[in-house]
């Protein structure tokens, strides 16, 4: 494939309601697009899942857009002819910037497999026609607030609940959700690092509502806490922000730190690593899902592809569309009895509604060879 130019796409998507994390609220979402073109007119769509600042992570929008602007693109552009197993390696003398990479490799896997008549789950090996899905609930001004949007939930048909938890909000939010839905409801927490190992016999007060997981109760740096961690709770911890190549999965499964893994594409620096991530879980026996970042359609598609492939036994926060956007920019996915359908067409399968994707453009430029 040879890309002919890159257009970078800022677009502003409001939230139907506010998402609230240990680390900030978010009421809508600034999004960085990247479409790539090549010399026979085929396009590829990618998302850049990083946030408007750096709170999650240390990436965010302007700086993936700097640097994509100034050295990602760049590259692609004088490398000449280039499938999109090549991108990581070609990338990889720029170091760090993984969403912004994930991006960009999603762009020329798209269009690379819309010129080839394939889809994105036969290229990273989907055996399943639909995936079922989650959803990731924030963490509300009061209990019942949360036990209101919990049954909501519930009612739409999501077959397993996440609270987002944080020190004061943690303990009594999930025993009221076990009171009011039951022990049938599939029920895991996500701390997003929000704790530290001095917390472990608090942690350890989750322990009898027999929850999935766990997810990323300490810092991302300290896996070693974590397997510390795993000795003290009975909870079964997931490792999520820790989780940035296949290699740290491999790492993190031998030292005990994690009995489940996370895995999200943008985090890992693109589809393809995320697919090898999968391989060295599913390899050392890991159950792995399919985590969010509030995508559009264009990164849900890709994400239920992914959430596909074998080792995803567990539900991930793949929601529909209405979860989190009144109107997205493609056409909206749709949950159907707990389940969404894995699109079937070339490449993502989906693409972006022209006057939807004008109606939230703020910005957009065009960077040719």
């Amino acid at each position: 494939m040879m890309a002919d130019g890159v257009e970078l796409r800022r677009i502003a998507m409001p939230l139907v309601s506010p998402f609230r994390t240990s680390f900030g609220t978010a009421t809508s979402r600034e999004i960085l697009l990247v479409r790539v073109v090549t010399d026979d007119g085929t396009e590829g769509w990618g998302e850049c899942v990083a946030m408007a600042a750096p709170r999650y992570s240390s990436e965010y929008v302007d700086a993936a857009a700097d640097v994509l602007r100034r050295y990602l693109v760049p590259a692609l552009l004088a490398a000449g002819p280039v499938r999109a197993h090549a991108v990581a390696g070609l990338l990889a003398p720029f170091q760090g910037h993984r969403m912004a990479k994930a991006a960009l490799e999603m762009a020329v896997l798209d269009a690379e497999l819309r010129s080839e008549l394939r889809s994105f789950g036969h290229e990273l090996g989907a055996v399943r026609e639909k995936v079922p899905c989650g959803v990731s609930v924030g963490i509300m001004d009061s209990v019942p607030e949360l036990l209101d949007a919990v049954g909501g939930f519930l009612d739409e048909g999501y077959v397993r609940i996440k609270l987002k938890i944080e020190p004061g909000w943690d303990v009594e939010p999930v025993r009221a959700v076990r009171e009011r839905f039951g022990d049938d409801v599939v029920l895991q927490v996500d701390a997003n690092t929000a704790y530290t190992l001095a917390d472990a016999r608090h942690l350890a007060r989750l322990d009898p509502f027999d929850l999935l997981l766990i997810e990323q109760p300490l810092d991302e740096e300290d896996v070693l806490g974590h397997a510390d961690l795993a000795r003290q709770i009975k909870t079964p911890i997931c490792l999520d922000e820790s989780i940035t190549s296949a290699r740290a999965a491999a790492a993190a499964i031998r030292l005990g730190a994690c009995q489940v893994v996370n895995i999200k594409p943008g985090r890992l620096g693109g589809y393809l690593e995320a697919r090898r991530t999968h391989d060295v879980c599913v390899a050392n026996g890991v159950p792995v899902w399919c985590g969010g970042m509030l995508e559009t359609g264009l990164g849900r598609a890709a994400n239920v592809a992914l959430a596909a492939l074998p080792g995803f036994t567990m539900p991930g926060d793949t929601s529909a569309s209405g979860r989190y956007y009144a109107a997205d920019i493609t056409e909206p996915f749709v949950l159907k009895d707990g389940y969404l359908d894995v699109p079937d067409g070339p490449g993502l399968g989906v693409a972006p509604v022209p006057d939807r994707l004008t109606e939230v453009t703020t910005a957009s430029e065009w960077l040719a060879g």
